[in-house]
């Protein structure tokens, strides 16, 4: 199970100003030049220049652009769907453009059902020119070893901190165990497994220096459901989840008991 790239993980030295883009379907970096305008969307080219959705008809042909003015990149939509962006800010066509802040943002597009399509971009900043970020010794977070199981575990669970929803909260045991059953059958994803096998990450990071507590201490007290919040909020500050390992929950899955479809 390969770990899918990122620019969350951060980019190569550019000039202040790049804007890289990224999809599922390949990526491209422009450099920040006045009335340059890069587009997104199901289309193909000349129409787009970052094809997303390309197999979803609820995703526009031309689904957004971004445009350099004014010493910044303006995200605009310019489809029929709505983009989330992180916080839970939705952008449709009436909406004015919004400036990116340097640094990384995850772009969602709502697609048919349930899905969602990712559009990573990545705008360097210029304190990345004086000391990039791939370069600086002290910089890089540390990502936390996972197998393969351990990660599609924990992406059902974190699913919510990787569509960076605001104040996200992890699924419950059951929720997992029945997309697990979807998602691999035949495998052994009872709820009592599941807790255990978070239990083994749990101690094994702590042992590790993880930065937030991942064992519950009887004698200071305090609820232990936090535990596994702690967990995930670290594995995707670290990096160690990134958005594009939403691709191992595929986009077919069906809803989860009780939620309703948010595309309906």
């Amino acid at each position: 199970m390969d770990v899918p790239d990122s620019l969350a993980r951060g980019v190569a030295p550019a000039p202040p100003g790049t804007l890289h883009a990224r999809s599922v379907n390949g990526g491209v970096e422009v450099p920040p030049r006045p009335g340059l305008t890069v587009r997104f969307g199901r289309g193909e080219r000349p129409d787009v220049d970052l094809c997303v959705g390309e197999d979803d008809l609820w995703v526009s042909r031309r689904h957004g652009e971004l445009t350099f003015s004014k010493q910044r990149w303006w995200l605009r939509n310019t489809g029929q769907q709505l983009l989330r962006l992180p916080r839970g800010r939705l952008m449709h066509a009436a909406t004015e453009a919004f400036p990116l802040a340097p640094g990384y943002t995850p772009v969602f597009v709502r697609g048919s059902g349930f899905r969602e399509h990712l559009v990573e971009l990545y705008v360097t900043g210029h304190d990345e020119e004086r000391a990039p970020r791939r370069r600086a010794a002290t910089l890089p977070p540390r990502r936390w070893p996972l197998d393969d199981d351990e990660r599609l575990l924990l992406v059902v669970l974190g699913q919510r901190y990787l569509l960076y929803e605001e104040g996200p909260r992890p699924l419950s045991y059951r929720q997992a165990a029945e997309q697990l059953a979807y998602l691999r059958p035949g495998g052994d994803w009872r709820e009592r497994r599941i807790e255990n096998r978070i239990e083994t990450v749990r101690r094994r990071l702590d042992a590790g220096g993880f930065p937030y507590p991942l064992t519950h201490d009887k004698a200071a007290g305090g609820p232990s459901d936090n535990l596994l919040h702690n967990l995930l909020r670290g594995l995707v500050e670290s990096t160690t989840l990134v958005p594009p390992d939403l691709d191992l929950l595929e986009d077919d899955l069906e809803p989860l008991p009780g939620e309703e479809n948010p595309a309906g």
